[in-house]
């Protein structure tokens, strides 16, 4: 049939069929292109509200206030917890969290509490429970004065020596001894005590999980036994200890010491002062610690402002500079 058309006609139809063609691939092209000015306008435009000052600023107020908000719930981030040993809670009543005075980032020691509460571990609990890692000078400035420590170490008779004979001897103690020990050896300890182990309570709050707040539940947790529960003699029941039997009886009653500032001397005034004192023995640096933080916080505060400040105003023109080469004319040309 082509074959029949006129030359002319033919070469007409053609030309239009390829002029369309032309005019459908640059249609296409050209709404490929402004596709593609449409993706590079929103890249543009998200990449500068992410960068934009209003954007970071929103960004970290979100860290900070869930962070806030969680430690307000819980109590502590769990990279950044305590990490206790050893009695995990499930194996005994879970003990209540109670309002400590050091337990906020920028909280310390109640130093009154240390002191009674040393007077509670001096008269009650020193019996039987060694303080290894505590030495007289500990207690200098955080509880007692100079003079009042070495009046207190000097009660404690050490021995020493050898002196000029090769002899030991007996001498007051000072600042530098630590604290005695109840018993010489783990055996009297163990002969002394139905074959328990008294132990160390250097630590005493750092080994236990729930911390302070465990050791003085369990200060404070002597019932008697529920109907059905069998305690053999020699054991006393408390349900915050793991299998509720514990060998060690209640210590700690009404008036059995006196304050020297007169602070009514209660069965939990007493577990919450010395429970207070054992934390303070496992952490003597916990308040030096806190205000070395405070420190380092607003040190690296002021060197983050200078940095972000060179990077804007220093560094950024520098970097975003554009040099152009401008080849030289040749004057002869």
């Amino acid at each position: 049939m082509l074959s029949r058309l006129p030359a002319a006609a033919l070469n007409k139809s053609v030309a239009f069929v390829a002029a369309r063609s032309t005019s459908v691939r640059s249609t296409a092209r050209a709404g490929t292109l402004n596709r593609d000015d449409g993706s590079g306008r929103v890249l543009i435009a998200l990449k500068s509200f992410l960068n934009s000052r209003a954007t970071l600023a929103s960004a970290t107020l979100l860290t900070a206030g869930s962070i806030a908000w969680y430690t307000h719930l819980y109590g502590a981030l769990p990279f950044l917890g305590e990490v206790h040993a050893s009695s995990p809670a499930e194996d005994g009543l879970h003990p209540p969290a109670y309002p400590w005075s050091n337990k906020g980032w920028f909280d310390s020691f109640d130093h009154a509490s240390i002191r009674r509460g040393y007077l509670v571990y001096r008269d009650v609990c020193a019996a039987c429970h060694s303080l290894d890692r505590i030495a007289w000078r500990n207690l200098v400035g955080v509880s007692h004065t100079v003079d009042e420590v070495k009046a207190l170490a000097e009660e404690v008779e050490y021995e020493d020596g050898p002196n000029d004979q090769g002899e030991m001897f007996q001498r007051p103690g000072k600042l530098s001894d630590y604290m005695p020990a109840p018993y010489p050896n783990e055996e009297a300890a163990r002969a002394s005590n139905s074959g328990a182990l008294p132990p160390d309570l250097s630590l005493i709050v750092k080994a236990r999980h729930g911390g302070a707040d465990y050791l003085f539940s369990l200060l404070t947790g002597y019932v008697d036994a529920p109907a059905g529960v069998e305690i053999r003699d020699g054991m006393n029941y408390n349900p915050y200890f793991p299998g509720g039997a514990i060998s060690m009886p209640r210590v700690i009653f009404d008036g059995l010491v006196e304050f020297d500032d007169g602070t009514p001397a209660t069965t939990a005034q007493m577990a919450k002062d010395v429970t207070t004192f054992l934390n303070w023995a496992a952490e003597p640096e916990h308040d030096e610690r806190k205000k070395a933080g405070i420190k380092a916080v607003i040190l690296f505060s002021a060197l983050t402002a200078l940095s972000l400040y060179v990077k804007r105003f220093k560094w950024t023109p520098l970097k975003n500079r554009k040099i152009f080469y401008n080849p030289p004319v040749d004057k002869h040309h």
